[in-house]
């Protein structure tokens, strides 16, 4: 098959800012062309924390709802070059991944992106695995073992965005590696929350952790969090802002803000990594030989450097090795934009875009909804 190229679209549960990722995709390789990033307007930003919270009336959710797919093929024209087809993974507002009552949305009305682009656009990617028993979740897992599998190596990618998720992937014999995928729990999320309301909404994330590193961890409630059910439950798994989210904010907050400010991020910096961590140990086969992290978070020295901490302190016979995506070549905000332009070109393709022993469905499917002007 030819080179495509192909724009991937990703906005994830920090509610901050859309990465765009142009990428060049063929059987053999996907390479990152351009990466651009478009930040939400303060108002935008507002009504989707209010939509995530379901407090919304129905004629806002739906005015919102087109007014961010205009947001999305507005900034999508931005490239040097222009591509033929797009994934666009849309703004997370609802994620049950219950087995009894599924449901998902995301919304970005699509049908704008089609038209500025005049391209194919692949959108709603998560429904289809979730008919078939799925958690619709994650997705980023077949980008993952693309890129950076490597033979003889356990391999494990870390995307620290508003949500913790990984990929492990255990290359030790075989054509393919043996692969595990789930969601750890927060990463920026409540980290995130704490910094807008400390500030008084001037501030909407730690930069470069400078608060993190002026406070000190609190243990006592570290232990506490660390014992939340999530944590112990089996993959396949994923999670959200209705888990780690307002709701386990609104309920740590009376003990949270007793600490001050710089204590209370540093306290949830050191949750993030310490999860992550205990995830690790419980549920992955062996250590792993390497550590990807990419995301938003791994560009906050801080919190990579109490991720690294965790891990020695969880498998302290292993060197884990360290690494972010850009060490590797990969810009931290590219590979989720990347990983939904990659899942895009398996749709056009009639591939399937789900890991089925990662996301729990009963099959391999094809994976998007197709729109086209």
């Amino acid at each position: 098959m030819k080179k495509q190229l192909v724009l991937g679209i990703m906005s994830g549960t920090s509610i901050d800012s859309v990465d765009y990722a142009l990428c060049e995709i063929d059987e053999r390789q996907v390479r990152l062309v351009e990466l651009w990033n478009a930040d939400f307007p303060k108002w935008m930003q507002n009504d989707l924390h209010a939509a995530a919270r379901g407090e919304l009336p129905s004629w806002e959710f739906s005015q919102l709802h087109h007014e961010l797919g205009r947001f999305y093929a507005q900034h999508a024209v931005r490239g040097k070059k222009k591509p033929t087809l797009a994934g666009l993974h849309g703004q997370t507002v609802f994620h049950n991944p219950s087995k009894k009552n599924p449901a998902t949305l995301q919304l970005g009305e699509p049908v704008y992106l089609a038209a500025k682009l005049g391209a194919t656009v692949i959108n709603n990617f998560r429904v289809a695995d979730m008919a078939l028993g799925g958690q619709g979740a994650p997705l980023a897992t077949i980008f993952h073992q693309f890129v950076f599998g490597e033979k003889g190596k356990h391999v494990c990618v870390n995307n620290l965005g508003g949500i913790s998720n990984v990929t492990s992937l255990n290359w030790s014999k075989g054509a393919k590696p043996s692969v595990m995928a789930f969601d750890t729990g927060p990463a920026n999320v409540l980290i995130d929350m704490a910094m807008r309301h400390f500030s008084s909404g001037k501030k909407a994330f730690d930069k470069n952790g400078a608060a993190a590193a002026r406070g000190k961890a609190n243990e006592t409630l570290l232990q506490g969090w660390l014992r939340h059910p999530y944590f112990k439950q089996t993959p396949p798994k994923s999670t959200g802002r209705e888990l780690f989210g307002e709701p386990f904010f609104k309920e740590i907050f009376e003990k949270l803000r007793t600490l001050g400010d710089h204590d209370a991020v540093a306290t949830l910096t050191e949750f993030t990594a310490r999860s992550v961590a205990l995830n690790y140990k419980l549920h992955l086969p062996s250590a792993p030989d390497r550590v990807v992290l990419a995301g938003g978070g791994a560009a906050n020295p801080v919190l990579v450097r109490a991720i690294g901490r965790a891990l020695s302190e969880a498998f302290p016979k292993k060197s884990v090795e360290l690494k972010t995506s850009a060490d590797l070549g990969w810009p931290v905000q590219a590979i989720e934009p990347a990983a939904f332009a990659l899942l895009a070109w398996l749709r056009v393709n009639g591939r399937p875009g789900n890991l089925p022993e990662t996301t729990g469905a009963q099959r391999a499917v094809l994976c998007g909804q197709i729109t086209q002007v």
